[in-house]
């Protein structure tokens, strides 16, 4: 690999520095954005394959058939990643693949892939940190109800402890979602992901049944262990603070707050829904579908809370036109950059002290919960040189500013055991295609060949100095 540059960095070393040796050094994946071979091996299609066809939904008119081809690359993509120094690779599993239909039998060829995976990562000294959903519902399952249906929840138990059968011997870091958020507003709400729904009641129900599925695969987990898990929950978190000091944007943040944060924190690791969240729900006619007993399984203990972190907006109570409501009457919450910060290829802030401050409040708010971050990385306009090598500074001060800001929370208390970069390899990056490059190795979609960025030698020499050894 090449040579690493002198450090343009070195400013934020000396925090790094103090991250304790046994300090996870990841990367993270997900199955529907590298693997491709979509239809092989008893695969059936999932939502996002439906979502990819929809005319306009995907930039490019791109799908996932072959992302990254990593299906069949496999044994040389985890050679990379261990090459990298990386002692941690979180993964996730496609349900379409395991289990075809949603239900039923385990699909002997899919879950087959996963073992020989995790047989891999473990031959070269990476520990297997697998996501059991990133999104990708089989589409069957999506034609009954989807995760507005609660009926999904318990197909979802259904399937983690299918999976759980078969790698459970080797694997001990379980993961159960990847960001409800995502499945649950941006696919039910906003319509910009799979499966491209717009209502709010919808994205409602989806969150408390994406829920519920997450408390009932923890208790099946936790009774079919053979030995110790660390069961775990990933969510996209943030910060929403009032653009201004008027009331109607510190109420505006309240809600924000209420409906983007403790909507997911707080019935998973307290019990409950908080009370301003229903209160607010009520006034526009819509209620979490909670049955007896509900809250009681979504609370089932969890080992570690996977925080995913990308940017933190402002929040205004008043639209362009200096109203508190929109033409229903609702009250306007409206998301707003800060202004003045250098942002990503994406046109997001880059506002590393703010993963500080989550973190810390994660930590007072949920006592004894330890973290791991477990998605953290930029987009930027990658430029590869004649050897397909990208010289991208911007990337890797975005990595030295951000882990030092993991390390900042864990000097002031913080519970926090690793840091995954987002991600292992450019993929396809969701409505956005394959245009937005996020990974620390340059994949040359036409011949698939595999390049490690700036980014990822200076990630691999970092690892290697604070675990005390030399640089790769």
């Amino acid at each position: 690999m090449t040579a690493p540059a002198p450090s343009a960095t070195a400013h934020h070393d000396a925090l790094i520095d103090l991250l304790p040796p046994h300090f996870r050094f990841g990367a993270a994946t997900s199955a529907f954005q590298i693997e491709g071979a979509t239809a092989e091996d008893g695969r059936t299609p999932s939502i996002w394959d439906t979502f990819c066809r929809v005319p306009g939904a995907v930039d490019n008119g791109d799908t996932g058939d072959v992302a990254c081809d990593h299906y069949h690359r496999m044994p040389e993509d985890v050679a990379l990643l261990a090459a990298l120094g990386l002692d941690t690779y979180r993964f996730s599993v496609s349900w379409s693949r395991v289990q075809p239909h949603g239900r039923g039998p385990v699909n002997p060829a899919g879950i087959g892939f996963y073992d020989r995976l995790v047989d891999e990562l473990l031959a070269h000294g990476v520990t297997p940190w697998l996501t059991l959903y990133h999104w990708d519902l089989p589409q069957e399952l999506q034609d009954a109800g989807g995760w507005p249906a609660r009926d999904t929840a318990h197909r979802f138990a259904d399937y983690a402890e299918l999976v759980h059968e078969r790698l459970g011997d080797r694997v001990t870091h379980w993961t159960t979602l990847n960001e409800p958020f995502c499945s649950a507003v941006l696919g039910h709400v906003e319509g910009v992901h799979a499966p491209g729904g717009r209502s709010f009641a919808d994205g409602v129900r989806a969150v408390h049944h994406l829920h519920l599925g997450h408390g009932l695969a923890v208790q099946r987990l936790r009774s079919a262990a053979r030995r110790p898990l660390d069961l775990a929950v990933t969510h996209l978190l943030g910060t929403s603070r009032p653009a201004t000091g008027s009331a109607a944007d510190r109420e505006a943040a309240r809600r924000a707050d209420a409906l983007g944060f403790r909507f997911y924190l707080d019935p998973v690791l307290r019990g409950r829904y908080p009370q301003d969240l229903v209160d607010d729900l009520a006034a526009r006619s819509v209620e979490i579908p909670v049955r007896d007993g509900d809250l009681e399984i979504i609370s089932s203990p969890i080992d570690t809370l996977g925080v995913n972190y990308y940017r933190s907006m402002q929040t205004s109570g008043v639209d362009e036109n200096g109203s508190s409501t929109d033409a229903r009457g609702i009250p306007v919450t409206r998301n707003l950059p800060h202004g003045g910060l250098p942002v990503t290829g994406l046109g997001w802030e880059v506002m590393p002290h703010d993963l500080t401050d989550l973190l810390l409040r994660i930590s007072r708010d949920y006592p004894g919960m330890p973290m791991v971050v477990t998605e953290s990385g930029a987009a930027y306009e990658d430029v590869p040189d004649a050897h397909g090598f990208v010289e991208d500074a911007d990337r890797t001060a975005y990595l030295a500013s951000h882990l030092a800001a993991v390390a900042g929370a864990r000097s002031r208390g913080a519970d926090v055991r690793g840091y995954f970069a987002w991600s292992l390899l450019d993929n396809f990056e969701w409505a956005y295609g394959y245009d937005k490059r996020f990974g620390l190795v340059r994949v040359d979609y036409p011949t698939q060949s595999r390049t490690p960025k700036r980014s990822a030698l200076w990630l691999r020499d970092t690892a290697h100095r604070v675990r005390g050894g030399a640089p790769g």
